[in-house]
């Protein structure tokens, strides 16, 4: 399969507050533990760091997770890197599969996730392609 693919589901999440190693007022740093539902039946461990600006609605995070679980009935794991910016309430997010991290039948995913939250409820979309 080479063409590309979307995948949509719901997706829980847990975050805890992890202590930061150094001392800086607007660093976070959080752990994170998510559960997929939908075309991606998976789970996730990760690990998020954050800045918040001297404005309000500005801030930042950068954050890594390993998901493991079926991509449209193919099990392995994988793993999606966020990068995300709120510039005095607009947001941007970028989530992509770190290449080559693709392991057993998803060995050559690549894509982006989108995440939709509406009403405290979050949901995915996940573009991708499998190289066999």
């Amino acid at each position: 399969m080479s063409e590309q693919v979307v995948a949509k589901g719901s997706f829980q999440v847990k975050r805890a507050a992890v202590p930061v190693i150094f001392e800086a007022s607007s660093l976070g740093r959080h752990s994170l533990d998510k559960v997929f539902n939908g075309d991606l039946e998976a789970a996730s461990l990760g690990e998020m760091l954050s800045a918040g600006g001297s404005v309000p609605g500005s801030a930042g995070y950068v954050a890594m997770e390993r998901v493991t679980g079926t991509l449209h009935g193919r099990a392995g794991a994988f793993v999606l890197q966020h990068s995300a910016t709120m510039d005095r309430g607009t947001p941007t997010l970028t989530i992509t599969v770190v290449p080559d991290t693709g392991t057993d039948a998803l060995t050559g995913l690549s894509g982006s996730m989108r995440i939709i939250v509406d009403k405290g409820q979050h949901a995915y979309e996940f573009e991708y392609t499998l190289k066999s």
